[in-house]
């Protein structure tokens, strides 16, 4: 039996010596012989030549390559992973970063080294990510902020999300909860509406800064819903609960975990859910899609992805190694703490995820009036 490596050998020798059983294939002995009866014979012949060492030449990089990446995947990881948080200690995205890192060390066997990146919305963790060398050994969680939002808000984020990294694993979703103040006069979405419809831009949507995610979540309700709200922006989740506790403040669009303690005590009310279907996190919730404005979704969401150009085998290794971890029951059950539920996937099923996500807001951003700067 001829084998690859012989073949290409061989053709690299002289073409002439191709075996019969391979020769028509690719245009070998047989196929030359055929010219070798008019007067262009040297010409052809030297043609086919040329033509079957470029083509063998070819066979070789493959071999290469193939026997490259699969060095990687064997290898992989030799030293230690730098995982990169685009948000300060203590969050939700460090918690949840930390606790898959930790289930990755242990099952990977080199050390996955956090690396918090704070600063411009995830832009500065994103960026470092983008410009990384391109073997999976840096890894961004990345979410909404990072791939979906930013680049609509910053006319030069120093990187493109859809095109700037690898995808390896979708982690988690976590829905966000519309909270009033338990004083308002409203029961749900409809009964908001309503008041925001008889008075127009009197009432008033938190959220944590100018371009966060509960900005845009309140945008878009506005947008879909065809009401007025004024947007009071601050410096973070915490702020803002505190103002809408006071009752400075009409709503706020923010995670769950957060609202659990004010919901607890009876000081604020969650009048739905902002995912298409009721989460189990809080079940007797309805979602806002069911009660007054069909349609409406916003997710946060939580995934892995590194530089683009790494090793297709390394990311297949680190997508059975996130599955993996976010399977286990320690990471599930600090998940739904955080007010997330596990979800993964394969990375082409996370890039169209993206994707869809990213277009999404884009739509947001243009009938918000929102402007890059």
């Amino acid at each position: 039996m001829t084998t690859p490596a012989l073949l290409v050998a061989a053709v690299l020798k002289d073409p002439g010596s191709i075996p019969a059983g391979v020769s028509s294939s690719i245009g070998g002995a047989n196929h030359i012989a055929l010219y070798r009866t008019n007067n262009s014979m040297m010409s052809t012949v030297t043609h086919e030549r040329s033509f079957m060492r470029f083509s063998a030449w070819a066979a070789l990089g493959l071999c290469a390559t193939a026997l490259t990446h699969a060095v990687h995947a064997q290898d992989y990881p030799s030293r230690p992973i730098r995982m990169i948080i685009p948000f300060a200690a203590g969050g939700p995205n460090d918690i949840l970063g930390r606790v898959t890192a930790q289930k990755l060390t242990e099952q990977l066997g080199q050390q996955i080294v956090v690396d918090n990146r704070g600063g411009a919305g995830g832009v500065i963790a994103a960026e470092t990510v983008a410009k990384a060398v391109p073997d999976g050994y840096t890894l961004l969680l990345g979410g909404p902020a990072t791939l979906s939002i930013n680049p609509h808000l910053h006319k030069k984020p120093g990187y493109d999300a859809l095109k700037d990294f690898a995808p390896v694993s979708l982690m988690g979703t976590a829905p966000s909860l519309v909270t009033i103040n338990a004083s308002l006069p409203v029961q749900n979405i409809r009964d908001l509406i309503a008041l925001a419809k008889a008075k127009p831009g009197q009432l008033t949507f938190a959220s944590a800064g100018p371009g966060a995610a509960s900005h845009l979540a309140g945008e878009l309700m506005k947008t879909m819903a065809g009401i007025e709200m004024t947007h009071v922006p601050y410096k973070g989740g915490g702020p803002a609960y505190i103002d809408l506790l006071a009752g400075q403040v009409t709503m706020f669009i923010g995670g769950i975990a957060a609202a659990l303690p004010f919901l607890a005590q009876g000081k604020l009310r969650g009048i739905a859910v902002t995912t298409l279907k009721r989460t189990a996190l809080l079940p007797g919730v309805p979602t806002v899609a069911e009660s007054g404005l069909p349609g409406y979704e916003v997710v946060s969401w939580y995934s892995i992805v590194t530089t683009a150009g790494a090793p297709k085998s390394v990311i297949a290794k680190l997508n059975r190694e996130v599955v993996r971890a976010v399977a286990s029951n320690e990471v599930r059950k600090r998940f739904v703490e955080l007010g997330t539920e596990a979800a993964t996937g394969t990375p082409d099923e996370l890039a169209a995820y993206t994707r869809n996500d990213f277009q999404k807001w884009a739509r947001v951003v243009k009938a918000a009036g929102m402007t890059p700067n």
